[in-house]
C-alpha cells in the first residue's frame, strides 16, 4: 500500500528532476522563446520506427513547420529527410539539438552540439545527465532537461487541453504564440 505520503503532481510528472531544477531546466520562458524561434531541430537518435516516441515527435515537429534533421549513423532517410551519422555532418546551422538516447551517451553528444555550433541542447523525457547539461551551460548553450518538445510545443500553442491534459496553464483565451 505504500507509505501513504502522497506526491503532488509536480513531483509524480517529473521524478529525474529535483523541484529547485525543474525551475532552471524547465524554465516556461526559456522554452517558450525556443519554441517560436528555432526552426532546424537535429534529433539525435531519431527511429525510423513509428511506434518509437522520437518518430511520433519527429513527424508532430514536421507538421508543425520545423525542420527536423534525423541523427542516426544506420539510416540514410527517416521521414522522408536525409539522415545524418552524426552532428558535424550537418552542413547547415542547427537551433535545437534533441537527445534521444540513454543518459550515459549525453556527454559525448554535447560536445558534438559544442562542436557544431547549435544555440540549445534539449535533453528528451526522462533523458537526465546533469554533467552533460552543465557543460552545455557552461559552452553558452542553453540546456533544456527531462521534458518532451512534442508535449511543451502543444503546452504553449494551446492544443493540449483538447486532449484532456492538464496544461498547469489557466486562461479562458486560447494561446496565440505564433508557433
Amino acid at each position: 500500500m505504500g507509505s501513504g505520503k502522497r506526491l503532488t503532481s509536480e513531483q509524480s510528472l517529473n521524478p529525474f528532476i529535483q523541484p529547485e531544477e525543474q525551475k532552471f531546466y524547465k524554465d516556461a520562458q526559456s522554452i517558450q522563446s525556443i519554441l517560436r524561434t528555432a526552426r532546424t531541430i537535429a534529433m539525435v537518435g531519431l527511429s525510423d520506427k513509428s511506434e518509437r516516441p522520437s518518430n511520433f515527435v519527429a513527424s508532430y515537429l514536421l507538421s508543425e513547420g520545423y525542420q527536423v534533421i534525423p541523427v542516426n549513423p544506420r539510416k540514410e532517410e527517416i521521414l522522408g529527410q536525409k539522415s545524418y551519422p552524426d552532428l558535424q555532418s550537418i552542413p547547415f546551422p542547427i537551433d535545437v539539438v534533441d537527445i534521444f538516447r540513454a543518459p550515459a551517451a549525453c556527454d559525448a553528444i554535447v560536445e558534438e552540439v559544442i562542436a557544431a555550433s547549435a544555440k540549445t541542447v534539449w535533453f528528451q523525457l526522462g533523458v537526465v545527465n546533469r554533467n552533460a547539461a552543465h557543460r552545455a551551460i557552461d559552452a553558452g548553450l542553453t540546456a533544456v532537461m527531462d521534458c518532451c518538445m512534442k508535449i511543451e510545443h502543444g503546452r504553449y500553442n494551446g492544443s493540449l487541453h483538447l486532449v484532456g491534459m492538464n496544461t498547469g496553464i489557466i486562461t479562458a483565451k486560447r494561446a496565440k504564440f505564433g508557433f
